[in-house]
């Protein structure tokens, strides 16, 4: 059997059923399971706890990130949830100053409820100054959400252990295809697998993958006594997604550096942010008056939120995800008004690099 992702992932899930020799995995829909006899189990007792098809995701999901153990949510802050509740209330944690909007509000929420606090850092030598024995946990995203920048996950790893703290990394936009945090220096992995996972708008869950066994069961026991569990059918859909994961990652990577080159070249663009990497990118509008027209002029390119999937989406970030984070907080680290966000998709990159280029006229006109 070859070892090589695209291989692994088009293969997942194939001979388990060797009573039927079914090539699809079929979907386990029963809640609770028999016992053999008195004392002894199949290994599945209750859904909740365990279930065959979640089995087959969360082992492959576990490999690909290169982890001992991952659980599938019904979203992707059920999963930041879940993490969270790894620490004792009172803790404080380092976050990511530009991050996802959803992640903020959480955070706000649970120190609002004197559940925990959160400080923030822009730069690994901000989180260097800040950190301290009393930080539990150092919270990344890189890219960061929506502003593309990065910080080196082995430094910041390294920093936080310094200190006898864990990282998490959410590694959303990257994907295993392209970046383990795992493998260096991670503790924890973290994934809105709604977006590129499962790549199709359709399915929504979340992803905890625990570097070793013993937070992984952890965080096992937690998902049983919380119940955060992702319903059976949309696991088996995830794992059809992942067959493909390579193949539509690729693509829209290659996509997006077509679409930034031709967003670079734009009289009606004044900045653009991209990793080099990936298929998010974010860009800042000349004229931030013509942001709704320019929206509105646009033809394949859908005016949404969420990302990740094979259509190609555009956010306005000061008035969709990132609406909870107060003005004064988005304009301070970068995240103005006149700041766009791209999901590229698998659709033929010159015609979205064309569809921009027409709605963009909009913001060239007098």
């Amino acid at each position: 059997m070859g070892e090589n992702i695209e291989t692994f992932l088009a293969q997942l899930g194939n001979r388990v059923d060797e009573q039927t020799g079914a090539v699809s995995a079929p979907i386990h829909l029963s809640t609770t399971y028999s016992h053999p006899k008195f004392g002894h189990s199949t290994g599945f007792d209750y859904t909740r706890t365990k279930n065959p098809t979640r089995a087959i995701l969360e082992e492959g999901l576990a490999k690909l990130e290169e982890g001992a153990q991952a659980i599938v949510t019904s979203s992707g802050m059920s999963a930041i949830q879940l993490i969270f509740q790894l620490f004792p209330a009172g803790s404080s944690f380092l976050v990511s100053r530009d991050l996802y909007g959803g992640s903020y509000r959480y955070f706000k929420e649970i120190e609002r409820q004197g559940i925990a606090k959160f400080l923030y850092f822009d730069t690994e030598e901000e989180l260097a100054a800040q950190i301290t024995e009393n930080i539990s946990a150092v919270f990344i995203e890189t890219p960061t959400n929506p502003l593309m920048r990065e910080v080196s996950i082995k430094r910041v790893a390294e920093i936080a252990k310094s200190k006898g703290a864990l990282t998490i990394v959410d590694n959303t936009f990257l994907t295993p295809l392209r970046q383990k945090p795992l493998t260096q220096g991670a503790d924890l992995v973290v994934h809105s697998a709604t977006k590129f996972l499962a790549g199709h708008n359709d399915i929504l869950a979340g992803v905890v993958v625990a570097k070793t066994q013993e937070l992984g069961e952890r965080l096992l026991y937690l998902a049983n006594t919380t119940g955060p569990t992702l319903a059976v059918f949309d696991c088996w859909l995830f794992i059809r997604s992942l067959k493909t994961l390579p193949l539509r990652f690729n693509q829209q990577e290659k996509n997006a550096k077509i679409v930034v080159e031709a967003l670079q070249n734009h009289p009606a663009v004044k900045e653009v942010f991209y990793p080099g990497v990936g298929a998010m990118v974010s860009f800042k509008i000349a004229d931030e008056s013509k942001v709704g027209p320019f929206l509105e002029q646009l033809e394949l390119f859908t005016y949404a939120e969420s990302l990740g999937g094979v259509e190609s989406l555009i956010t306005y970030p000061t008035t969709q995800t990132h609406a909870d984070i107060p003005e004064a907080e988005r304009l301070a680290y970068g995240l103005t008004p006149d700041l766009l966000r791209l999901s590229i998709g698998i659709e033929d990159a010159h015609d979205l690099a064309a569809d921009l280029t027409q709605g963009l006229s909009i913001a060239t006109r007098k």
